[in-house]
């Protein structure tokens, strides 16, 4: 195989710094918000630099300025020419349409009739479902949507029942790893499968042979094993989380919001055309407000200015990340993947990856699954966490999601995707 290493640039040595602090930032958080409450009259800077979906882009926007002042504007303006920005605005427009109200009535509608089905305490088995069901079917919807909805569901249905801080940490860890490995079941829906699926001749019999019946063990008990663990917390809660809900908004209207997500999803490749189905949403909203609440517009816009500041600065890394991974074996890829995953999100590596030849048929497979498998472990792991972290993040003090507590919360489930992909 062949990554060249090479002499890092001056550019790429500042980038990488930034990217550095960008890390230390982001799992300062908490610290920031502190600031704000000592410090009111510079509380709004304070909160948005202690905003975790803000810290790549603020970060990228001062290595933009670092470029423009080193090697000058048309270097500067090159290299943004040469980002791929698709991603950020699909999972803005994705976000939106999947958490708009008909959407959300119809996955809570299908939730809960497949519940019902199964042999468990109603709120039990609404829970398993949401913890395991809904991120396979990520594979379908994309992880984002997936996120989108797992998340919306569970902060309006068990978040705010006043459910403890243990029982949150572990949801949110459980969450996080499941969507990052449900979307593997197809070679379109996990950002890190799609980066290399169609190099390396990937297809659905492909995914589906080689990852998913793997993927589908371990989501599944994953959900079973965090629904055991809190059964009694589940239990107080009774009925009401559970409780199903009629689908108020017509028909037609729900018909048209999930024709339009078929179409982000279908188009996901091409944003000229995505982005139009986009629009023609925001408009059908705009005309029948009705059947429409807010519009998650924010949430999403924070999660896109975040990928897009990792596109930017996670562009600079592959002088390092690339002979890195040509001097593992097999094995150490595996591992190294997941260790990785967490401090430079699972879509660079397998993009890193992509652009090497030779590599055995092993180390692709070692590479994507260690990708995924460490997918959970931080907000900027897998693409789809910080929408996941956008929306459930003011059910937690402080209106943050503690890093260190969601890397605990994620390691149960992540070791029991390391055994399916690794062992099995």
């Amino acid at each position: 195989m062949s990554l060249a290493a090479t002499s890092p640039t001056n550019i790429q040595l500042v980038a990488t710094i930034l990217f550095a602090f960008a890390l230390i930032h982001t799992f300062s958080g908490p610290f920031f918000h502190h600031l704000a409450m000592g410090s009111p009259r510079h509380a709004g800077l304070w909160h948005l630099v202690g905003e975790v979906e803000a810290v790549f882009g603020l970060w990228a926007m001062l290595l933009v300025f670092c470029m423009f002042v080193m090697v000058g504007s048309k270097e500067a303006i090159s290299y943004l020419d040469s980002r791929e920005f698709t991603e950020p605005m699909f999972v803005f427009a994705v976000m939106v349409i999947a958490g708009s109200k008909p959407i959300l009535e119809m996955a809570l509608a299908l939730v809960g009739a497949i519940s019902r089905g199964l042999p468990a305490p109603r709120t039990h088995a609404f829970y398993f479902c949401l913890m395991g069901l809904v991120p396979l079917l990520g594979s379908f919807i994309t992880e984002p949507a997936a996120m989108t909805l797992a998340a919306l569901l569970l902060r309006d249905r068990f978040f705010s029942a006043g459910v403890s801080t243990r029982f949150k940490y572990a949801t949110v860890g459980a969450l996080f790893v499941n969507i990052s490995i449900g979307g593997t079941l197809t070679p379109f829906a996990a950002p890190a499968v799609l980066m290399v699926a169609s190099k390396w001749g990937w297809d659905f019999a492909f995914m589906l042979s080689t990852f998913g019946w793997k993927t589908a063990l371990a989501v599944t008990l994953n959900a079973a094993l965090v629904t055991l663990a809190f059964r009694r917390q589940l239990d107080l809660l009774g009925k009401d989380a559970a409780a199903g809900a009629p689908v108020t908004t017509p028909a037609p209207a729900c018909a048209i919001s999930l024709l339009l997500l078929v179409g982000v999803v279908v188009f996901a490749h091409y944003p000229e055309l995505y982005l139009g189905i986009f629009i023609a949403f925001l408009g059908f909203a705009q005309a029948y407000p009705r059947h429409q609440d807010r519009l998650i517009l924010r949430e999403a816009f924070m999660v896109a200015f975040f990928l897009a500041g990792l596109v930017v600065l996670g562009g600079q890394q592959q002088w390092w990340l690339g002979p890195l991974f040509r001097s593992m074996t097999q094995s150490q890829v595996f591992f190294g993947a997941v260790a990785l995953t967490a401090i430079t999100d699972n879509a660079a590596l397998t993009y890193l990856a992509s652009l090497a030849t030779g590599l055995s048929d092993g180390f692709k497979y070692a590479l994507v699954a260690g990708a995924v498998t460490g997918g959970g472990l931080t907000v900027i792991a897998n693409a789809p966490n910080p929408a996941g972290y956008s929306i459930l993040k003011g059910s937690f003090a402080d209106d943050a999601i503690r890093p260190l507590g969601l890397l605990v919360a994620a390691l149960p489930p992540t070791i029991v995707a390391v055994i399916a992909y690794r062992f099995l």
